[in-house]
């Protein structure tokens, strides 16, 4: 699965993606990093210092529940070539 990829594609628009969650459970999530798919900044909420990215996780905007949500990278699902589940 290439990494720079799916950032890419999901940098473009919507994208499919299916991993295993920490309980063993299989999830399908459309997700984006799309900017104008994403909700406005909320100016009643408090700005908070930014956590240390852990390169092992990634945190994407999901369409289906409008959050923000994370899949951790060596937990995806690869069925094509495209490293897209």
């Amino acid at each position: 699965m290439d990494k720079e990829f799916l950032l890419a594609e999901m940098q473009a628009g919507p994208v499919k993606i299916k991993f295993r969650k920490a309980d063993g459970e299989l999830r399908e999530m459309t997700c984006t990093l799309n900017e104008s798919y994403l909700p406005p900044p909320d100016p009643d909420r408090p700005v908070v210092s930014p956590k240390t990215p852990n390169p092992e996780v990634q945190a994407v905007w999901d369409l289906e529940k409008e959050a923000w949500r994370s899949f951790r990278w060596d937990r995806l699902v690869v069925e094509d070539d495209h490293g897209l589940g």
